[in-house]
């Protein structure tokens, strides 16, 4: 046998040392399990503060004892993984896992809950229609809304519609919205409120002499055969449009055979239009889908109608979606991407506008500091309404919610806007009139370069008051990132000591020394302290007020509105933040509004089988530039919107 050179024997050596290289290189990166390497790592550095002794943040790692048990809480282990990115947790004076370990988690997070899970469709869950839903379905079903009887002062404001009059606000859903009605029992009290509003309408119905009075009642007939002939497809047509889909011929004709065999017609006729809207298909979405079950399916065409109505219009499908419903064409990709450009150009989007804005935005706490002002109050809080509206209306870049030189106003908010108020339409009240509502106006931001934008509105900033609030607001309505509950005995901020002049950003970082206080702060503080040139009634004040002798006096000393995100980012003021919101963190912003906006469609929480589909409209949107039209028609085109399984059991 040959003796091998010493050359070729180093060569030797050296693959078999890169082969053992690759092999370790392999079982490195082999794709980490959670019981043996992630369970450990979470009991070592997490359990202290995320566990059964202490819960901060809402976050309880002991839940999580298993990968099916930490795919239920995606949201936290998203939040944890970016914490861990940023070196934000552990707390600095909590033991540090090794960059080995970090990258661990890393990997498990991306690997396991990010790429390895796959899109379906959640479980069908029956719900109730939501109180504005009811209300708007119910009018477009009689063709009018039934009105309550009620003495009305002048220049006083009352709700004269007998639904939201009698019915209760919807409490938010779990998904944080209020047509989220899932786990919303139907108690004996809603179900009498019902009933009220049922007797209410169907007597207002009769005295209106609408059409179905007139022309079911045309008796004496000859026989009930031709009475039953006669009322049939007027029965069909009034238990299709209830039901939001066709109904057997048998249902229809027992109910016309009923009414034309009965001594008291009228009576009868209430009776069983009573029966339908009391009914569950009537109050509830979806008990009548007719697909196949315990699978994933595409939702039958009348489903798909409903899920569109009543995410852009918040209402009953139209005669349009029915006709193409009933022809099975609306799943056809042209067909409903023309539906969905049809429905956006109807007044009747603007509830999507309302409805959606009002509550992602939080704009219902502008309701409390305003009472004695109705009107300034609802300038301020149907401003942002306006401009989300004309964002989809006009299928803007999804970003100029941040930066836009569009804005709408009125004279209840005209002083906030310098030479630009000049655009506002003329108004003149009348006589005799102290105070009314006055639409906004289209302006062009030319001369007020402090506004512009979401961030800027009066009315969000007067329900956001202080620093710590706005940035908050930001970093969870804007941003999406959602931080703990602050500590108990936080305490306040303390004034100035007498001889001292510091201003409250000064104040406020004595406060806040804490180290605990620094991770959430690091985050807020930048973003809050942006926005110190705005006063408390959401006014440019962009100058410090510091005690003097006597009465307080204004300086005309610049306000440090200058900050550094965690990202490294800095900038000297709010202008300058805004350009980084849409540069550095557009992408967040765009998944954030993504989530948000499909969740309202899908009247749910999303589930970790959702984000694929989110990540891939967020990433398209981000990408394209796209607008917010687009947005809203690729969630109404997704898997989650128009796919399903239903279970042999409905769900309760």
């Amino acid at each position: 046998m040959p003796i091998a050179s010493n050359a070729s024997i180093k060569g030797i050596i050296g693959v078999a040392f890169c082969f053992a290289s690759t092999l370790c290189v392999c079982a490195d990166f082999r794709t980490p399990d959670f019981q043996q390497d992630i369970l450990p790592l979470l009991e070592t550095y997490c359990f202290e503060c995320h566990g059964d002794k202490k819960i901060k943040g809402g976050v309880n790692f002991v839940e999580m004892t298993t990968e099916a048990k930490a795919q239920l809480h995606y949201k936290d282990w998203e939040n944890a993984i970016q914490a861990l990115h940023a070196g934000e947790m552990p707390p600095d004076a909590a033991e540090q896992p090794k960059a080995s370990e970090v990258d661990l988690l890393k990997r498990w997070y991306q690997e396991v809950l990010v790429e390895q899970v796959i899109a379906k469709p959640a479980l069908f869950q029956s719900r109730r229609l939501s109180a504005g839903e009811y209300r708007h379905t119910l009018t477009s079903l009689l063709g009018f809304d039934p009105e309550v009887a009620i003495m009305e002062a002048e220049q006083t404001q009352s709700e004269t519609s007998l639904v939201l009059k009698l019915l209760p606000d919807d409490p938010p859903g779990e998904s944080g919205f209020q047509n989220d009605t899932h786990k919303q029992p139907l108690t004996s009290g809603l179900w009498d409120q019902y009933a009220y509003i049922t007797d209410s309408a169907l007597n207002q119905l009769q005295d209106r002499g609408s059409p179905i009075w007139q022309k079911t009642l045309q008796y004496p007939w000859k026989n009930p055969e031709e009475a039953i002939k006669h009322i049939t497809p007027l029965f069909q047509s009034f238990q299709r449009r209830a039901y939001r889909r066709p109904v057997p011929l048998d249902d229809s004709e027992h109910l016309a055979s009923t009414i034309a065999r009965a001594s008291n017609p009228v009576a009868a006729l209430k009776k069983e239009l009573r029966v339908i809207l009391m009914s569950p298909p009537f109050l509830y979405r979806g008990l009548l889908m007719d697909v196949t079950r315990d699978k994933p399916v595409l939702v039958d065409d009348f489903e798909l109608a409903e899920r569109l109505s009543y995410f852009l219009w918040q209402d009953m499908p139209d005669e349009r979606l029915f006709q193409l419903a009933e022809q099975g064409l609306l799943h056809r990709k042209t067909i409903l991407e023309k539906q969905i450009q049809r429905m956006l150009k109807d007044i009747k989007s603007r509830r999507l506008s309302e409805g959606f804005t009002t509550q992602w935005l939080g704009l219902g706490a502008m309701d409390s500091f305003a009472r004695k002002q109705l009107p300034l109050a609802v300038s301020l809080k149907t401003q942002p309404i306006e401009f989300v509206h004309y964002l989809i209306h006009e299928n803007r870049p999804l970003l100029e919610l941040i930066d836009s030189r569009i804005t709408f106003t009125n004279p209840h908010l005209a002083k906030h806007y310098a030479e630009d108020r000049k655009q506002i339409a003329s108004y003149r009240k009348a006589r005799g009139i102290e105070l009314e509502n006055i639409a906004h106006t289209r302006i062009e931001l030319r001369h007020t370069p402090h506004r512009g934008g979401i961030l800027t509105m009066p009315g969000i900033l007067a329900m956001n008051r202080g620093p710590i609030l706005r940035g908050n607001w930001i970093l969870e309505r804007i941003l999406g990132d959602h931080l703990p509950d602050p500590p108990a005995n936080i305490g306040q901020v303390q004034p100035n000591s007498q001889g001292k002049h510091l201003s409250f950003r000064e104040r406020f970082s004595l406060h806040r020394a804490n180290p605990s206080c620094a991770f959430c702060h690091d985050k807020i503080d930048p973003l809050g302290f942006a926005l110190q040139d705005y006063n408390d009634q959401g006014g440019y004040q962009p100058w410090a007020k510091l005690p003097g002798k006597g009465k307080d006096r204004l300086t005309r000393t610049p306000i440090d509105t200058s900050g550094k995100l965690p990202s490294g980012e800095t900038f000297e003021n709010l202008i300058q933040l805004k350009k980084l919101l849409i540069t550095v963190k557009g992408d967040q912003i765009i998944h954030h509004l993504t989530e948000q906006l499909m969740s309202y469609a899908l009247c749910r929480k999303l589930e970790i089988w959702d984000q694929p589909s989110v990540r891939r409209i967020s990433q398209a949107m981000h990408e394209e530039q796209a607008g917010w039209a687009d947005l809203i028609s690729e969630i109404a085109m997704s898997l989650p919107f128009t796919q399903t399984i239903v279970t042999s059991v409905k769900p309760e």
